[in-house]
């Protein structure tokens, strides 16, 4: 069998969140770089893995996959060892159902809003970019409506699908730690438990690991 490999670049939000599901399970996986300024990402050899051309794209011995989701449901799949380690609760109806209804949450609620506040805030200055503040302060109003859908939530369980940790709060990572990296930050404050649930995911050595592959924060 032969290692995993992730096409794509540490530092993108879409790897990290693989990086993070390969680093829970302590799977052996290599991150292959793909050349955005080259034009890598639009080559026929790229594109016969991610026919979209972008990343991250995933390879299993004969299979390969994209859309990091896909990719993080795959990996946690084949690693499963027990009950307790499982982070899609697929051996229980009810939670599993609510692994993927807040998955889709955050896949269509909230990674939309923060993706765009963290990268026009955070991201594009640090490559010498300018962000768009309009687009900034648009998200961040709509943010607000969908943070006090979590905190209402998030004050009945400790984490999204209940009291036991799942992709569904994992996959919330790579938007979430960039936007702790801009002017806004401070928004957590007002939602004490979302803020406590971060705080809690974050010591978790996998989104520590995944963390040293991305820009920068301080």
């Amino acid at each position: 069998m032969g290692v995993m490999k992730v096409y794509g670049v540490a530092r993108y939000m879409s790897v990290a969140r693989v990086i993070v599901c390969l680093e829970e399970v302590g799977a052996d996986y290599q991150v292959v770089p793909v050349d955005f300024a080259v034009g890598e990402h639009k080559t026929p050899a790229h594109l016969a893995r991610n026919p979209f051309g972008l990343i991250p794209a995933f390879e299993d011995d004969d299979l390969v996959i994209f859309e990091s989701r896909t990719i993080s449901k795959y990996v946690l799949r084949k690693y499963k060892s027990s009950d307790t380690d499982d982070l899609l609760r697929e051996n229980n109806l009810t939670e599993s159902t609510l692994v993927d209804q807040w998955l889709d949450v955050e896949a269509h609620h909230y990674d939309p809003l923060v993706f765009h506040i963290s990268y026009n805030a955070f991201v594009l200055p640090k490559i010498g970019g300018t962000g768009d503040q309009k687009l900034i302060d648009t998200n961040l109003e709509k943010l607000k409506k969908v943070l006090e859908v979590y905190e209402a939530q998030l004050s009945k369980t400790k984490y999204l699908a209940g009291n036991f940790i799942s992709l569904a709060d994992l996959s919330h990572f790579p938007a979430t730690y960039y936007f702790m990296a801009t002017p806004y930050a401070n928004l957590f404050d007002n939602y004490p438990h979302v803020k406590a649930w971060w705080e809690n995911l974050m010591t978790r050595p996998s989104l520590k690991k995944a963390a040293a592959g991305m820009f920068p924060v301080a």
